[in-house]
């Protein structure tokens, strides 16, 4: 028997990308006619039968819940994923978790694979990719026929849909107004690019903590990174050339490694230079100095994700429209711990 042609065999055979294949499938007037024209016949060659959403989906139950985070190696997503499967188990659901590498790509596959009937509804947290693209499609689809999606930490308001967050921006603010209150002037900002939401969230609290306590606001104290394994470089460049007092990241992979490179270059921590970082991860509970941290509750932001999953599975005939998703936002709080005090 011959074996099913995918989406990903047909952007391959016909060099183009699976989004392109996927919206002219749907015969979307974002494609130019030649390309849909060609993808269709391709398609139609093959016999391709798209398996992304069954048809059955509404009167299908698996009680299964599909997870999909950008990557493993924040302690915060594990967090969440504890929380989720608590909830889950609890009210008889089991969980698969993929992961999208922070590839668009990946994270429509995994939509694509889990979507077949394998499970009844989503829970995941956008891609750097996805955001960067701006391209949700594969989103609204999956929402579009029956199948309830909940986002969490990193969103967009281009999808209608149930979220959870925090408070990125207040959360932020509030880091940087204890760095000040600690008598700090010349703070910079570790962040990641633009383009993904909490990063641009985290550094507008930065921005208007600075501005609100008169402190002069300098772009070049703020160092924008995509990729930790080539953070070590950036960060030293930052600490030699600024003379700083403190340093907030947005993330503690982001602080471990400033504090190892102030190490290296003699800086005591904290008495030259105080860190905060975001998460409160077992990094932060166990590097010397320890860090002081923004705590994001991940284990009570999965749980109310599943919570809220599983009332729109469970809850018949309810009305899809914007008036009727929530977004819930949870609270966090600051953990003091040695790199400030």
């Amino acid at each position: 028997m011959k074996r099913k042609v995918t989406l990903k065999q047909i952007a391959k055979e016909l060099d183009v990308s699976i989004s392109t294949v996927s919206k002219s499938l749907r015969n979307s007037h974002e494609i130019g006619e030649e390309t849909r024209l060609k993808v269709q016949a391709f398609a139609k060659l093959y016999h391709y039968k798209p398996n992304n959403i069954a048809l059955s989906l509404k009167n299908r139950k698996t009680k299964t819940i599909g997870i999909i985070i950008p990557e493993i190696v924040h302690y915060f997503f594990s967090t969440v994923i504890n929380g989720i499967e608590h909830v889950a188990n609890e009210n008889g659901y089991s969980v698969v978790i993929c992961l999208s590498d922070d590839s668009f790509d990946k994270e429509v596959l995994n939509m694509e694979m889990l979507a077949n009937g394998s499970i009844d509804g989503f829970i995941m947290s956008l891609s750097k990719e996805t955001q960067y693209k701006r391209d949700f499609h594969h989103i609204s689809e999956v929402i579009s026929q029956g199948m309830p999606v909940v986002m969490f930490d990193r969103v967009t308001d281009e999808i209608l849909c149930d979220k959870v967050i925090i408070d990125d921006k207040t959360a932020a603010y509030e880091a940087v107004q204890s760095l000040i209150e600690k008598g700090k002037k010349k703070i910079a900002l570790v962040t990641t690019v633009d383009y993904v939401s909490v990063g641009k969230l985290r550094t507008d609290g930065y921005i208007k903590a600075l501005l609100d306590y008169d402190i002069p606001f300098n772009e070049n104290l703020i160092i924008k990174i995509e990729d930790i394994d080539t953070c070590e470089i950036t960060i030293g460049k930052l600490l030699e050339d600024k003379a700083i007092d403190a340093v907030f990241a947005v993330n503690e992979l982001f602080a471990v490694t400033i504090i190892k490179m102030a190490n290296k270059m003699g800086l005591n921590v904290p008495r030259d230079l105080a860190v905060i970082a975001f998460t409160d991860g077992i990094i932060s509970k166990y590097s010397t100095p320890t860090i002081t941290t923004v705590s994001q509750n991940g284990k009570k932001m999965g749980a109310k994700a599943a919570k809220m999953l599983i009332k729109r599975l469970e809850s018949e005939g309810y009305d899809e429209g914007e008036e009727n998703y929530t977004t819930e936002v949870i609270s966090t709080h600051l953990i003091e711990r040695e790199s400030t005090s």
